[in-house]
């Protein structure tokens, strides 16, 4: 029996194999403002705030040291579905886990408006519900119980700039990620501890019960209220 021999063998890409998923998995997210990249193991590996010009704050699409936001289940990676709820722009995912069943749904949206919109100031008519732009990601407990795990890690201006955190007033559900001139504000119902440039937050999960993260996405300079 004979064999090739390795000089034969056609050379490798330097890209086999990608650290990153192909583009075509990932799921898109917009709320007229900006839009976000989500990948199926649950991570936002792109989103420019307050606008789709602005700087990246999660960029790991590109690279992965540039940030990333992800909540589902501890340990896991791969859902058993994912698709987006019929007639919105929400994406939801499902996971089984060797413990019970959860839900992850995810969203840009928007609130009734309150004035004027100095982010992207409009051309047209704005609608009533046109303001208060925000990122939400909810997780369902479905069956059994679930240990779920929130990653906030922003790096800020294309992945220069890493996240300084500070819990909010000592509160372990509100935390500022500060860096290149801006500050976001993450707000949850899962206990947040800081690590260097990301926050972490670990739960388990019962049957009926919910959790949630959200942060606006408008806003500028240096507030509470501006986007994660």
């Amino acid at each position: 029996m004979t064999t090739a021999s390795d000089d034969d063998a056609p050379p490798q890409s330097a890209a086999a194999p990608s650290p990153f998923p192909p583009i075509a998995d990932y799921a898109f997210l917009s709320n007229c403002h900006t839009g976000a990249l989500i990948a199926p193991d649950g991570s936002v590996d792109w989103l420019c705030v307050p606008r789709f010009d602005s700087p990246s704050v999660f960029g790991s699409l590109l690279d992965r040291g540039a940030g990333m936001f992800r909540i589902g289940p501890f340990g896991l990676n791969v859902p058993a579905s994912r698709q987006y709820e019929p007639g919105s722009n929400t994406i939801s995912a499902v996971w089984n886990t060797p413990t019970g069943w959860v839900t992850v749904r995810s969203a840009l949206t928007m609130g009734p408006s309150r004035g004027e919109d100095t982010v992207t100031p409009h051309t047209r008519p704005p609608a009533d519900e046109d303001a208060a732009h925000m990122l939400v990601r909810t997780v369902t407990c479905l069956d059994g119980s679930v240990e779920v795990e929130l990653v906030c890690e922003p790096v800020f201006d294309y992945g220069r700039t890493p996240a300084e955190w500070v819990l909010v007033d000592g509160d372990r559900y509100t935390a500022d990620a500060s860096g290149a001139g801006r500050t976001l504000r993450l707000r949850t119902d899962m206990a947040l501890g800081i690590e260097g440039g990301r926050v972490r937050a670990r739960h388990v999960l019962e049957k009926g019960e919910t959790l949630y993260c959200s942060s606006p996405t408008t806003g500028g300079g240096r507030r509470s209220s501006d986007p994660l």
